[in-house]
């Protein structure tokens, strides 16, 4: 092998290096925005759900 095919070689590897940070940079992202959007729901479902009244489940009408 010579110098300029080994250089080149290892010019390659770096570059797939570079582009498997960048690929799993924009992946880390993508989840956390995914994340973010998916609280944001979860806590507007939460606000939409009516709150039981204070004595919902602890009592028990038998005169009815």
């Amino acid at each position: 092998m010579e110098i300029g095919e080994i250089a080149a070689m290892s010019m390659e590897m770096k570059m797939a290096d570079a582009a498997a940070a960048l690929e799993i940079a924009t992946l880390k992202k993508a989840m956390d925005m995914e994340q973010a959007v998916m609280l944001q729901l979860l806590q507007s479902l939460e606000q939409a759900l009516p709150t039981p009244p204070p004595s919902f489940g602890h009592r028990l009408d038998v005169l009815a």
